[in-house]
């Protein structure tokens, strides 16, 4: 099996180590990480290591955040070791989230848990912020070995920090046993058919909250337990690429407050609201918290916000409702009147431009609505909102340095690494505050560590390495938007596009993806809409197989190259309710790109119908 794994590595495609999103037309996302395990199992069986069979092989997970490949093998190689099932094992780059995601069940269930560790546990596992602000409810108990772990009512956890992260003791007396690893991340066992129901629950926390142990970090994982060195040997100065990336940011957000780096953008975001809340805690004790998020935002977003307000006591979502037809500022101004009057603390989070309609408000009046001072029911000055900002799609847009249009409202921006930042060469997100958040930035910070969210030393480094570029790719990419959208609207003008005007990416909204609703055909709503989601996947379908090599059926945006397919309802926005969906084709376009040949191909789709 070892001898097998080892020529896997020597013929796997360089895909899996070096992209963070998969094929969506090769994936069942119901079958994520089962349908490629049995076919891999398939070839293992036939000792079939060939370049050509991995490469065919239908995709593990459509987002490396989720997992890929490399962690796949990883755990379905620790399972065989151990005897247990693969779906059994879960890695993470996170060293904390494994045991925040089993108390986060626990809690729910009103299960009790103890957590028993050999050694000391991190220094960063904080016991009474996880308590106090997290609400979960555990006893902590250190032993010397396995062995000692004490008979429990409840759930027992037994940490361990060991080089060895494949090897586990895995005892009766332990329901969950939990490998960390100094640089590579953690690896949980769910021990026992009994505890099999807890599974999805943790890998909806690895989904939402954190992200897979990276495949660089897996492959050394996995190289180590073929007897090879775990690590590539190379020395990387952490120090110097963190500053020159916190630069960066500070360079393209025209903000001088310390940003801070996470593994993911979703990483960052969970850091931010468990930072805001604790913040409430503390500064507006026995006082509501109002989460408002937009109900068709990206999927990781919403779904997230949902999860926090429901496992924390006096935490709410209100839904703003932001574009398709509906006005942010118009309803940030009825939802904060209403959060005012319940005295309760405001939390925004929206995107600008909105995902998938590419729309932005007024900012000028959206920032006269956040300005604004309420009143409660008895007549006290309300608690001013705090401004969560998605800059994902034009992360290079100065929203909040001294003088611009959100430099005097409580506003944290951040973005997903994975896009634009990166040029989706790896997961990691950032966020900055303004002057006005500055304190806040402290709790999200202590968050992200408590999380251990940071982003990883490579990540880092890739960063450092893509961030100088990232706004002359913005330009570039958004020149071929902008020609392709122009080229569509005159050779089908029925089709709707959602794109930014003119006047907008004069004042520096310079998206590069666009969403497309074809124009259909029918005598009933049902029969124009089932047409029109036909026509979605045939027109994704055409781009992909006449131009394989640019054109993915992917969920992605600012690659270093080609064009990626998606249609929001059916990935980014999966865990989104289904009457908030929307069911039309985004297309994101690269600075390097063979803008003609998909001109040529648009026509011959065009010809089809």
């Amino acid at each position: 099996m070892l001898n097998y794994i080892k020529d896997v590595l020597t013929n796997m495609p360089t895909d899996w180590l070096y992209l963070t999103t998969h094929r969506l037309d090769i994936y069942d996302e119901k079958l994520a990480k089962a349908q490629f395990l049995e076919q891999f199992e398939a070839l293992f069986k036939d000792n079939n290591s060939d370049p050509s069979a991995l490469s065919e092989l239908p995709t593990a997970y459509d987002y490396i955040r989720l997992g890929h490949p490399l962690s796949s093998i990883l755990e379905w190689l620790i399972a065989r070791l151990n005897k247990v099932a693969s779906e059994n094992v879960i890695s993470f780059s996170s060293r904390t989230i494994p045991v925040l995601a089993i108390l986060r069940k626990n809690a729910f269930d009103g299960k009790n848990t103890q957590i028993v560790y050999t050694n000391e546990l991190p220094d960063f596992f904080d016991a009474e912020i996880l308590k106090r602000v997290y609400g979960y409810k555990f006893d902590l108990k250190k032993v010397e070995e396995v062995g000692e772990v004490p008979v429990f009512d409840g759930s027992t956890v037994f940490i361990s920090e060991q080089d060895e992260i494949h090897a586990f003791n895995l005892t009766s007396n332990v329901d969950f046993s939990i490998n960390i690893h100094a640089h590579l991340g953690s690896v949980l066992v769910v021990n026992g058919a009994q505890h099999e129901r807890y599974i999805s629950a943790i890998q909806h926390v690895r989904r939402r909250e954190t992200i897979a142990m990276t495949p660089a970090n897996c492959l050394a994982a996995l190289n180590g337990l073929i007897g090879k060195s775990s690590f590539d040997g190379k020395q990387r100065d952490v120090e110097i690429d963190k500053a020159l990336v916190l630069k960066s940011i500070k360079d393209i957000t025209g903000v001088n407050t310390k940003p801070l780096l996470g593994s993911s953008g979703l990483s960052i975001q969970y850091a931010i609201m468990m930072g805001l809340i604790h913040d409430a805690l503390d500064n507006h004790k026995g006082k509501d918290i109002k989460i408002i998020v937009p109900p068709n935002c990206y999927g990781g977003t919403n779904d997230q916000a949902r999860r926090v307000a429901a496992s924390i006591d006096h935490v709410e979502v209100l839904d703003l409702p932001v574009d398709g037809g509906n006005d942010m500022v118009q309803g940030i101004d009825i939802v904060l009147a209403k959060v005012a009057s319940e005295d309760a603390v405001p939390y925004i989070i929206a995107e600008i431009p909105t995902n998938p309609r590419v729309e932005v408000p007024d900012l000028l009046k959206l920032k006269e609505a956040l300005s604004k001072v309420r009143t409660t029911s008895t007549g006290s000055i309300a608690i001013d909102p705090v401004f969560i900002l998605d800059q994902t799609f034009c992360p290079n847009v100065h929203f909040l340095g001294e003088g611009e249009i959100l430099s005097t409202v409580r506003t944290i921006s951040y973005a997903s690494g994975s896009k634009f930042p990166s040029g989706g060469l790896c997961t990691a997100g950032y966020c900055v505050g303004n002057e006005k958040a500055e304190t806040l930035m402290e709790k999200i910070e202590l968050h992200l560590r408590l999380c251990d969210n940071e982003a990883t030393d490579l990540q880092v480094e890739i960063l450092a390495r893509q961030l100088p570029s990232m706004n002359q790719r913005i330009a570039d990419a958004y020149k071929n938007t902008r020609e392709f959208v122009s080229f569509i609207n005159k050779v089908l003008p029925a089709a709707k596009i959602n794109f930014v005007s003119e006047e907008l990416a004069e004042e520096g909204f310079t998206p590069s993806v666009f969403s497309l609703d074809l124009p259909t055909k029918g005598d009933t709503d049902e029969k124009r809409e089932s047409y029109k989601r036909a026509l979605n996947h045939r027109l994704i379908n055409l781009m992909i197989t006449e131009i394989p090599d640019e054109s993915k059926y992917c969920v992605s945006y600012g690659q270093l190259k080609g064009c990626y397919w998606t249609i929001p309802a059916t990935s980014t926005q999966g865990t989104t309710k289904e009457g908030d969906k929307d069911y039309i084709a985004r297309v994101a376009l690269s600075p390097n790109m063979d803008l003609e040949r998909h001109k040529e191909v648009f026509l011959k789709f065009i010809e089809g119908i």
